[in-house]
């Protein structure tokens, strides 16, 4: 998962890249459950950047507490 992620973030310092991967380990199950649930409105026709937006929104609360 590591790998797939940095590929993605190609560009991003890697001081950047080592706090998110801190984040997402501290927290694997919330991150599950986001992956999951982007797969399956992307399944439903949305595109990638909708989806995420879609999913992040609904988890934003979780999201702010873990970010501080």
């Amino acid at each position: 998962m590591r790998k797939m992620l940095k590929s993605q973030m190609k560009g991003v310092p890697e001081a950047e890249q080592e706090k998110i991967f801190k984040i997402i380990e501290e927290n694997p199950e919330l991150f599950q459950k986001i992956a999951t649930e982007v797969q399956e409105k992307m399944k439903g026709g949305k595109d990638q950047m909708s989806a995420t937006m879609e999913v992040m929104g609904k988890y934003q609360s979780e999201l702010k507490n873990i970010l501080g």
